[in-house]
């Protein structure tokens, strides 16, 4: 049975938000209305800032600049279709093992992007992703759950998808 990409999207939204949410909730962090407006603007455009960071990074063929927008810990967590990789520096190890050179990076852009904010310092971003690439093009879906830290928003938990549907053949 085939699963649209958009249904994929809000179950993978609504996993990610609920499990923050429950985290932040049993520290006790709540945000008020009031208080969002204060904050969410600015925030929104951080992080957003840090997406685009990232695409250009990636289009420059900076692997590590890409990986900057990671927090850079132990406990920095990405699930993909060849499952959950535990820390910054096997993320680092993949994404150079996978993406050796700026040819096999392609160019990459994010779009439909969503950031919904659990608190002051917690988000949630979703959206998708494309790559054109000489291998052929290929995308999908994220979820994303970032924090603020000292030295700015970061991802600590990156569940990224391939959608098949979402990498339309190339147009010759």
């Amino acid at each position: 049975m085939r699963i649209d990409w958009q249904r994929q999207i809000k179950r993978a939204a609504t996993l990610f938000l609920l499990l923050a949410s429950a985290a932040l909730l049993a520290t006790g962090a709540s945000v008020r209305p009031a208080q969002q407006d204060q904050w969410a603007p600015a925030a929104d455009s951080a992080v957003r800032g840090l997406l685009r960071d990232q695409a250009a990074a990636w289009n420059r063929g900076d692997v590590d600049g890409f990986l900057a927008g990671y927090r850079n810990s132990g406990q920095t967590i990405f699930a993909g279709s060849q499952g959950i990789i535990r820390g910054w520096e096997q993320l680092r190890q993949r994404y150079h093992t996978y993406y050796p050179d700026r040819q096999a990076m392609g160019t990459l852009t994010f779009s439909s992007v969503e950031v919904t904010f659990l608190c002051p310092d917690a988000a949630l971003a979703v959206g998708n992703w494309h790559l054109d690439r000489d291998a052929g093009p290929v995308g999908g879906v994220f979820s994303l759950v970032l924090r603020q830290y000292p030295e700015g928003w970061r991802i600590i938990a990156d569940h990224t998808s391939v959608v098949p549907e979402a990498a339309p053949a190339r147009q010759n």
